[in-house]
């Protein structure tokens, strides 16, 4: 369905330039205003992010080479997003709905997946810390909680204490990154082997695609979080950090 709404509307586009799409959704979302010179560039990015500024009168876009080859519908729907962040403009569903539906594309992940392991630069520190050792923890959980099953994926440290992201699994340099706040003698070991298990759940359950939505944490995911033992005390300790 979505892919046959997105060839309708590429036949009503006219073949628009990336620049002319731009030029015509500034009218629509500002009629009363002279549209500014403009500048839209795909850009070699390690992932789909794409950015819009205003600067000296000229507005500047610049867009992830990942998009290059998108249908001209959903370069509008990107102009419908960026012009109206930029401008303060709420943005229409459907537009925010076309551009998640394209990048939920099977064959759009795919390559986005390896832009980012050829492009990205992941900074990885290895598992031993000056207290705890990543190493000894994935194996510790593993062997009690998915009988061994698991691939031990790289593991590190992050550059800085965050309290903000305790940890995060990253697929496309099959990595998991632990904060370094944990890595301090004065932090239970229960609240590291926590995050720990929760960020092993994301190479147990991958993240579900399904049309424009994307699930990182499905029904089977948190079932199998909560049976994780003294559970509620491990979420509290998070809590004092």
């Amino acid at each position: 369905m979505g892919v046959l709404d997105i060839q309708g509307l590429e036949s009503s586009l006219f073949f628009e330039s990336p620049a002319e799409i731009y030029a015509r959704v500034f009218r629509e979302l500002k009629p009363r205003t002279a549209a500014p010179e403009m500048r839209v560039e795909f850009c070699r990015f390690a992932n789909a992010d794409s950015f819009i500024r205003l600067q000296d009168g000229r507005l500047e876009i610049r867009i992830s080479d990942l998009l290059a080859g998108a249908p001209a519908p959903v370069l509008e729907a990107l102009a419908h997003i960026l012009l109206g962040k930029l401008y303060r403009k709420p943005t229409a569903p459907i537009y925010a709905h076309r551009y998640r539906l394209y990048l939920n594309r099977r064959d759009v992940r795919r390559q986005a997946h390896l832009v980012k392991q050829i492009r990205g630069r992941k900074f990885i520190s290895g598992p031993k810390g000056e207290h705890f050792d990543l190493e000894e923890i994935f194996e510790r959980i593993n062997t009690q909680y998915f009988d061994c099953l698991l691939g031990r994926p790289q593991l590190g440290w992050s550059r800085g204490a965050s309290r903000s992201m305790l940890g995060h699994f990253d697929p496309s340099h099959n990595a998991i990154i632990i904060s370094r706040i944990f890595d301090r003698k004065t932090v239970p070991a229960l609240a590291l082997e926590y995050v720990m298990y929760h960020e092993m759940l994301h190479l147990r359950f991958p993240v579900d695609h399904t049309g424009a939505r994307r699930r990182v944490h499905t029904k089977e995911f948190r079932e199998a979080e909560k049976k994780f033992p003294r559970l509620k005390d491990a979420k509290e300790l998070l809590k004092r950090l």
